[in-house]
C-alpha cells in the first residue's frame, strides 16, 4: 500500500483538472452512505470523530478525520486526517493520503465547481470571508472557472486578510486584490460572495446580496448555527453538495425548515443532480444563487483518485 504526504498530493493536483475530475465523477454513478460525527466527550461537545465512505466502480474510499478545537489555542491544527483507498473489484488497500492536503484541494474545487454551474458566466468580482488556510486555494480555484478582476477579504482580523492579499499577489494572482474592510458595505457590489469563516452568527445577508450574485457557504458545520441569515436562503435558489448531509449539519437551511420558513422542496439539487445536466440550470439574470457544501466523501475519493493517477499509482 502506498503512503502519500501532504507535498505529494499538492504537487499532483492543479484546479483545472480537478475540478473536471470531480464534474465527471459527480456525474457518473456511485454510492455515498451519509457521514459520521461521533462525539469524543460529553464535556468537550464539540470533539469529533469524523467518518466519511464513498465507492464508485472502481474504488472505495474512507476519510477518517478528528476535530478538535481546543487545539487552536495551542496552536495546533484543530482538524487531522487520512483517507484510505481500497480497490472496488477485490478489496485490496491500495493507498493512504495525508487527508488535510485532499481536504483543502477539494473543498476549494467543489466551491468552483459549484460557481461554474450556477453563477453568471461574466461574474467578475469575488468577495471572499475567511482568512484560514483555504482562502488561497479558494481565490485560486475560483480564478480557474471565472475570469475573476477583483477580489477582496474580509476577516475579523485584517491584518491576517491583509497577509492573505500578499501571499496571492506573490502568487501572481491576475485581479485586483484588497482588503474588505466593511463586510456589509462590501456585499452589494459583489458577483460572487464564498464564505470560509467559523461564525455562529450571520455574516451575509440576503438584504444585501445583490441581485445575480452567487453565494457559497462552506464554513459552518453545525445545526445550530449559520453564515447567512433565512432572509438569503428565502430568497435563493438553493442547491447543496449532499442532501442527506446538509440536513444534519448545515443550519443555514436547518434553522428555516425549522422555523417554518421554507420547505425541504426549496432545496432544489444536489451537485450530482446539477453534474448530470447537459447544461447547467438556467437562471434569470436577477437570480441569487445559494451553494452549501459540508463536505462529501466522493469529492474526497475523486481527489485522491486524481492523485494516484498522477503518480502514476493508478490507470487514468
Amino acid at each position: 500500500m502506498h503512503v502519500i504526504s501532504a507535498e505529494q498530493v499538492d504537487a499532483a493536483l492543479d484546479f483545472p483538472a480537478l475540478i473536471d475530475a470531480l464534474a465527471a465523477g459527480f456525474a457518473a454513478p456511485f454510492e455515498m452512505p451519509a457521514r459520521q460525527l461521533l462525539a469524543l466527550s460529553p464535556s468537550r461537545s464539540a470533539d469529533c470523530l469524523g467518518l466519511l465512505p464513498a465507492w464508485t466502480e472502481r474504488l472505495i474510499g474512507l476519510k477518517a478525520f478528528t476535530y478538535l478545537p481546543g487545539n487552536a489555542a495551542q496552536g495546533e491544527p484543530v482538524l487531522h486526517a487520512q483517507v484510505l483507498v481500497f480497490d472496488r473489484r477485490d478489496g485490496r488497500p491500495l493507498a493512504q493520503l495525508e487527508g488535510r492536503s485532499i481536504t483543502r484541494w477539494r473543498t476549494a474545487a467543489v466551491s468552483a465547481l459549484a460557481s461554474r454551474l450556477l453563477s453568471r458566466p461574466d461574474a467578475r468580482r469575488l468577495l471572499l470571508l475567511g482568512t484560514g488556510e483555504l482562502a488561497c486555494p479558494l481565490v485560486q480555484a475560483h480564478l480557474a472557472v471565472r475570469p475573476l478582476e477583483e477580489v477582496r477579504i474580509w476577516g475579523r482580523r485584517p491584518a491576517q486578510a491583509a497577509a492573505r492579499v500578499e501571499t496571492l499577489r506573490s502568487l501572481g494572482v491576475p485581479a485586483a486584490l484588497a482588503v474588505a474592510v466593511d463586510l456589509a458595505a462590501a456585499q452589494p457590489s459583489a458577483d460572487l460572495i464564498v464564505a470560509a469563516t467559523g461564525a455562529g452568527e450571520p455574516l451575509v445577508f440576503g438584504e444585501l446580496v445583490p441581485p445575480g450574485c452567487h453565494v457559497d457557504l462552506l464554513g459552518n458545520h453545525r445545526p445550530d448555527q449559520r453564515e447567512c441569515d433565512a432572509a438569503l436562503v428565502q430568497r435563493a435558489r438553493v442547491y447543496v453538495d449532499s442532501r442527506a448531509n446538509a440536513l444534519g449539519e448545515a443550519g443555514e437551511l436547518i434553522l428555516p425548515l425549522q422555523q417554518g420558513l421554507v420547505d425541504l422542496d426549496h432545496i432544489l439539487g444536489e451537485l450530482a443532480d446539477l453534474c448530470r445536466l447537459p447544461h447547467p440550470p438556467q437562471r434569470a439574470p436577477g437570480d441569487v444563487t445559494l451553494f452549501k457544501s459540508v463536505g462529501t466523501a466522493l469529492a474526497d475519493l475523486l481527489c485522491a483518485q486524481r492523485v494516484l493517477t498522477r503518480l502514476g499509482l493508478l490507470e487514468p
